[in-house]
């Protein structure tokens, strides 16, 4: 498959053929959909809470007498029915999370990957450098690649300067090649990777 691969100052581009998974059909797709379930579900963090009726601060004296009240008979202000009272069937902490088969989830971020590619949602970039520490160096160099809209910048590993002058950027969101998933490849339209770090993916993905 041919990606687009800029310069280190992101002014001109040549098509490079790389060796990327094709699938066909819905191959992955089950497999994708369960993952980013999984990634979601382990994002959260489970800890709502409502106190049920032996949690509830209160006295355990009668409110008021049996009969003549007119009402209905209560025996505590801790009942659900009264105000500050008991919760009845509220949440309770819980452990969300979901397992994912190592397999599956290499599936998932191959077919992510491969769907990114086939959309021409991925560039690539000779090097990400700057020639100076500064934020519009970088925006120099983006500017030729991608002018707007957020951007996911994956490189093998990052240089000092070229980290420092584009974490300032609000559009832009960095991660290392080892760390990347496919959650990460499906949040954002647009990625940016350089060849020292599209090559670390392929050897996740090809084995």
């Amino acid at each position: 498959m041919k990606l687009k691969v800029y310069s280190k100052d992101g002014s001109s581009s040549t098509d490079k053929e790389f060796d990327i998974p094709v699938f066909e059909g819905d191959k992955g797709k089950q497999a994708l959909k369960d993952t980013l379930d999984a990634y979601a579900a382990n994002q959260r963090q489970g800890s709502a809470n409502s106190k049920n009726f032996g949690e509830v601060k209160g006295t355990g004296k009668k409110p008021f007498r049996q009969k003549g009240t007119g009402g209905a008979r209560h025996g505590s202000r801790r009942s659900p029915i009264h105000r500050k009272g008991a919760v009845v069937f509220g949440p309770r902490p819980r452990d969300w999370s979901k397992k994912i088969n190592a397999q599956v989830k290499a599936l998932a971020f191959a077919r992510a990957l491969s769907d990114k590619a086939t959309d021409g949602e991925i560039s690539l970039i000779e090097a990400l450098e700057v020639k100076e520490r500064k934020t519009k160096a970088f925006v120099s160099v983006l500017k030729g690649i991608y002018p707007q809209g957020n951007v996911l910048v994956v490189d093998a590993a990052f240089v000092a300067d070229t980290a420092l002058s584009a974490r300032n950027l609000q559009r832009v969101f960095m991660c290392s090649a080892s760390d990347l998933n496919a959650q990460d490849l499906v949040r954002f339209e647009k990625v940016l990777v350089s060849e020292a770090g599209f090559k670390q993916i392929l050897e996740r993905v090809n084995g």
